[in-house]
């Protein structure tokens, strides 16, 4: 087991390039299950959850070939063999192989997803579109069990905006009799993303990206090549990471509107962002100001970057309040922090930030990917060394990130951790 460690005080200046969308690609590999030909997709982030996608498709008898940042899955001989256990259990987007098996198969059996703990996630959504297209779900022994004699276009309307209900709806209803209209659906990118890839399979998907979602299905679907869209958090974990720690950072590889609530933010607090039509360019902050953030659905601020602004918010003059409406539990890098001298407190669903405070360098564990990032953020800002473990949660969704942060001028490595640290881990 491995940890990060993080000599903080260094200036950042470069490019760093960013990869493809970690967000859409736990969507798109699965998706690749409904076609009856291979289906290649380009740009894939080099993370575990896409090798752990990669090895479930090859269990129920796909053939996988991936490098260089490429998949390409010959879905024609897969069968519809029950995962209850084991992989599934490993990421949250697990459950996205129920749209794509029961539209397929009509049929699937799933264990029930695993990933980053951040309080209630309930599947109740994606369970009330299968049954209203037709489906019969049960909860058997921990694990889902989906069955249908045939699925059938239905006006399902999302009692939540969920990205993950729209896109799993959106798999199954695919290959349904007649229409499905999603209504109250998620807009975000990577759901335009995913309707772009089953389009290009053959689906007939109009709206996607809007609040209603029309499909009429197919009997068929056949394979094709789709590259991936960049990672708009990523790239926004960079953009505060310029923002904290640079002398000049180039994004590349990004598409600007996608992040516009996270741009409006950081121009508020002082920085210097100029954006054109692949890239962002983030100059240092003469002084920072402290700002409130509230999280929303897209296109408000994304939940998702709410832990690695914390950090920087320490470093802002005044008192800052962020507010997470979407996550209850994702407040646990909030004590990691205060290791560091920051000086924040929680109340309720939000986090009060009072700046600026000089971070101190300290052994702190990432309790899930993006308050892994947060870590990062707040190691580069501060004085000594900061050590990280929980790497685990921050290889789910950042490829490459020490080589691209020292890249940048980072002084970052991995170690290998001791047994007497190892066994602390597990008392602790």
């Amino acid at each position: 087991m491995e940890k990060l460690m993080i000599a903080g005080g260094y200036p950042l200046k470069g490019t760093v390039r960013i990869s493809g969308a970690k967000n859409s690609a736990v969507a798109l590999i699965p998706a690749t299950i409904l076609a009856e030909s291979p289906v290649k997709i380009e740009g894939l982030p080099d993370i575990s959850d896409v090798q752990i996608l990669k090895d479930l498709l090859e269990e129920i008898g796909g053939t996988v070939e991936f490098s260089e940042n490429d998949m390409t899955v010959d879905p024609s001989s897969m069968i519809s063999m029950p995962l209850p256990n084991g992989k599934v259990k490993k990421l949250r987007a697990s459950y996205y192989l129920m749209g794509a098996m029961l539209g397929r198969f009509k049929k699937a059996v799933i264990g029930l997803p695993g990933g980053c703990h951040l309080g209630p996630r309930p599947i109740d959504q994606h369970i009330k579109g299968f049954e209203a297209l037709g489906a019969r779900v049960t909860n058997e022994q921990g694990a889902i069990y989906l069955r249908a004699d045939e699925l059938r276009g239905a006006r399902i309307y999302l009692d939540v905006v969920s990205v993950g209900a729209t896109i799993n709806i959106m798999l199954a209803a695919v290959r349904a009799k007649g229409r499905t209209i999603i209504e109250n659906a998620a807009k975000e990118p990577e759901i335009i993303d995913v309707a772009t890839l089953l389009t290009n399979m053959g689906a007939k998907i109009k709206g996607a990206g809007t609040d209603v979602i029309r499909i009429d299905g197919v009997d068929h679907l056949h394979g094709c090549q789709h590259t991936i869209i960049p990672d708009r958090i990523e790239a926004g974990t960079y953009m505060i990471v310029g923002a904290a720690a640079g002398e000049g950072v180039l994004i590349d590889n990004v598409i600007p509107h996608h992040l516009e609530s996270l741009i409006a933010k950081l121009r508020e607090m002082g920085v210097q962002i100029e954006a054109n039509d692949d890239q962002v360019f983030v100059g240092p902050a003469e002084k920072m100001k402290a700002v409130d953030i509230k999280t929303l659905v897209y296109p408000g601020f994304p939940t998702d970057l709410q832990q690695p602004l914390t950090s920087l918010l320490t470093g802002a003059e005044g008192t800052s309040m962020v507010t997470d409406t979407i996550y209850s539990a994702r407040f646990k890098h909030i004590d990691e922090l205060r290791r560091m001298n920051a000086n924040i407190k929680v109340e309720g669903r939000s986090a009060i930030i009072n700046g600026p405070v000089q971070l101190q360098g300290a052994k702190v564990k990432a309790s899930d990917l993006r308050a892994g990032a947060a870590l990062v953020i707040a190691g580069l800002m501060a004085e000594g060394v900061t050590e990280v473990t929980g790497l685990e949660h921050i290889d789910r969704g950042y490829s490459h990130l020490v080589e691209k942060l020292n890249g940048l001028g980072a002084t970052i490595w991995r170690e290998e951790m001791s047994k007497e640290e190892m066994e602390q881990m597990k008392n602790a």
